[in-house]
């Protein structure tokens, strides 16, 4: 792996920071999101600290402008580092939403701005005219999603503003238009130019220079005329309330009321971080999404350092987010991953080619985590975790002892959330975790552990132990199977002994399970098709249950009936599955999805036909086929298997297609159903072997 140059290091630190800052304004403002002004004065004051607890909330919970921010961003990735345009971000939006489930508010035709856009995308109405004030009214075009939505294209552009902005125009434009835009925009400039600016006064200049509205343009004046550190944080509020509030504008959550509050915040709260996302996040306006785009710039502008300034906003987040898409391997991450996400997607904007692959977690920045903490679930309030430097790069050190782990799937002390949250586990049983880790001085033991969720509580099952020493060493083991569980935490736990502390310098895995499965009856009583096995699948189908006869229920009244498991790591393997079909048009087994509108599968069609086929972005290309009548109800041994360039399809045994694809990146398996219904009786995934499995971890930092 190449080593990054110190003005690489520094751009890459400054993303992670507005990442991170994104975060931290997002968790403080969410709780309150919706009070009234009075409410959140009477009840908390300034909120300068997480109230999630005080209310019977978990702080690490699904957010609309989390999840949208990082998938949106994808739009890069996904094509290559084609910079992106209104059409490319709408397909972006059609492979990544769950209709009615993740990242937007489906608050309903005509009166959420992103739910009408989406059914305008999904009635094949193209981006921008799914959002534009012709198609949608200028109420719905103008409100808020374009200024919170799309920062990820601002980071990726670094003292680039000109094209920070025709990027976040583009993307914005699939759900508003006019002054949302504009908004939009103004803050795009800010942020590209805040990794080589601090001023707030210079960003704000420049950032006006691409406004095209001039009410947009008098409200930024006035707002700077009246707003600043010399005045109280609530007579700021007041003013901007009674100048710009929402009885000023139509609609639930205006644009413009959003964007008077967020600079008000931005210029009352001068160079301090932490004062910034607490004003942001007290004034009554939409506060999750105001503080995260204040906690975004300010994190960019001012650096890391200035986010542990104040109360400590960073220990309590631990780098954790959720990116809830169609995509559930990648829902449970965290701000060094999406950080160096965007950092490969800027490369490959200035025409790069893809990063060095790279292991899971490396706790690259200052003060990262990466989502380890003291195990929750196994005691350890007297470890201490921290980050430091190392002649090689940097480390997570675990003092004391105890108990530390991270969240690979979600925790089920954290289930309750207010958006729908689905996901699939990054890590499952027959992964082969790799660390190295060493303990300078005395030494120390460490042994690996993962947690599973299962009816009569949580399950605890413990790898061999090793023994650290003051050089790295590498510690390997296979996720054992708990049934037909999967872990939630992945773990470390180090001996307790005098003086002794551990250094964990990198850890991760590659490629599929080498056996992972889920095979009987799931269902425990008719009335419950939801058992908690299902819960690491994420379904585009109507209706995914366990069944009575076999394992699974999958139906969907129309195509697109896709419901997968796994991650963008599985890259050579065999699905099968017992498939039975019942009323349908299409149905078989899906690999390699990155998202519900792209991945690979083995059909059987019309009766009569099997192919091999490529979805992508709503085309779907035959890649083989051939005549195969069969029966409906009747059972079919089905196995379909990727491994590099190559696909193949058995049914009953006999090997009856192969194909080639180009495309060769990793991802999901599942099952497809196109208006009908299949049964599936059991699910097992067969790694290839000398695809991952017993080397150090290698991750694509962009994948």
């Amino acid at each position: 792996m190449s080593t990054p140059s110190p003005q690489e290091e520094h751009y890459a630190e400054r993303v992670y920071a507005g990442v991170l800052g994104k975060l931290i304004g997002v968790y403080l403002g969410r709780p309150v999101e919706g009070w009234p002004y009075a409410d959140i004065q009477h009840r908390f004051g300034l909120v300068e600290r997480y109230v999630s607890a005080e209310l019977g909330l978990p702080l690490i919970v699904a957010d609309d402008d989390i999840s949208a921010t990082f998938a949106f961003g994808r739009t890069v990735p996904d094509n290559a580092g084609e910079p992106p345009t209104a059409e490319r971000a709408g397909r972006t939006w059609l492979n990544y939403i769950v209709e009615d489930r993740t990242i937007l508010w489906w608050g309903g035709l005509g009166r959420s701005t992103e739910h009408t856009a989406y059914l305008n995308l999904r009635a094949g109405v193209p981006a921008p005219r799914s959002g534009s004030t012709e198609q949608n009214g200028s109420t719905l075009a103008e409100q808020i999603g374009a200024q919170i939505f799309n920062d990820a294209f601002a980071l990726m552009l670094p003292g680039d503003p000109e094209r920070a902005v025709a990027l976040t125009r583009a993307a914005a434009s699939v759900s508003h238009d006019g002054d949302a835009l504009d908004a939009a925009a103004l803050l795009a400039a800010m942020r590209s130019l805040a990794f080589g600016e601090r001023d707030l006064g210079t960003l704000l200049d420049a950032g006006t220079l691409h406004i095209g509205s001039a009410t947009v343009l008098r409200l930024v004046e006035d707002v700077r005329a009246h707003c600043g550190p010399h005045r109280h944080w609530r007579e700021i509020r007041d003013w901007v309330d009674e100048r710009y509030g929402y009885a000023h504008y139509p609609g639930p959550c205006h644009s413009l009321a959003n964007l008077a509050m967020t600079l008000g915040a931005l210029l009352g709260a001068g160079d301090d971080f932490a004062r910034s996302v607490a004003i942001a996040s007290s004034a009554g306006f939409d506060t999750d999404s105001n503080a995260g785009v204040v906690g975004c710039l300010n994190g960019v502008r001012l650096g890391l350092d200035a986010l542990s300034g104040g109360p400590d906003l960073r220990t309590p987040v631990a780098d954790r987010l959720l990116v809830v898409t169609a995509d559930g391997g990648e829902c449970v991450s965290d701000a060094t991953l999406e950080a160096d996400r965007i950092v490969a997607a800027s490369a490959l904007l200035a025409g790069g080619g893809l990063t060095d692959e790279r292991p899971r977690f490396r706790f690259r920045y200052p003060g990262s985590v990466q989502g380890f903490t003291p195990c929750p679930h196994l005691g350890g309030d007297h470890t201490v975790l921290t980050n430091v430097s190392t002649p090689d790069g940097r480390a997570l050190r675990v003092e004391h002892g105890g108990h530390v782990s991270t969240p690979v799937f979600l925790d089920p002390a954290e289930r309750l959330t207010h958006f729908s949250t689905v996901a699939s586990p990054t890590l499952y049983p027959g992964q082969r975790v790799v660390a190295l880790v060493s303990a300078p001085g005395t030494g120390g033991a460490v042994r690996p552990y993962a947690l599973y969720e299962s009816a009569e509580g949580v399950v605890t099952r413990y790898g061999d132990e090793l023994r650290a020493g003051s050089e790295p060493r590498r510690l390997a083991w296979e996720v054992p199977a708990v049934g037909n569980l999967v872990p939630f935490r992945f773990g470390l736990a180090v001996a307790e002994e005098q003086g002794a502390a551990v250094l964990v310098h990198e850890l991760g895995w590659a490629g599929a399970p080498v056996r992972f499965g889920q095979s009987g009856i799931l269902l425990g009583s008719i009335w419950d098709t939801t058992p908690p096995a299902l819960r690491p699948w994420v379904s585009s189908a109507k209706h995914f249950e366990a069944d009575f006869a076999v394992t699974y229920s999958v139906s969907h009244p129309g195509p697109g009936g896709v419901v997968t498991i796994g991650t963008r790591d599985w890259r050579d393997y065999t699905v099968a599955s017992r498939l039975l079909f019942s009323l349908h048009d299409t149905a078989g087994l899906v690999v390699r999805a990155r998202g519900h509108r792209r991945f690979h599968a083995g059909v059987f069609t019309g009766g009569d036909r099997v192919a091999l086929v490529r979805e992508h972005d709503g085309t779907r290309t035959v890649l083989a086929e051939r005549p195969f009548p069969y029966d409906r109800d009747r059972t079919y041994d089905v196995r379909l298997g990727c491994a590099g360039t190559e696909l193949a399809l058995t049914v009953d045994g006999t090997r009856l297609l192969t194909a080639h694809t180009t495309e060769v990146l990793g991802g999901a398996a599942g099952f497809l159903i196109d208006t009908g219904t299949m049964l599936a009786d059991g699910f097992h995934v067969t790694g290839t072997p000398g695809t991952g499995h017993h080397h150090t971890p290698p991750r694509k930092a962009w994948a």
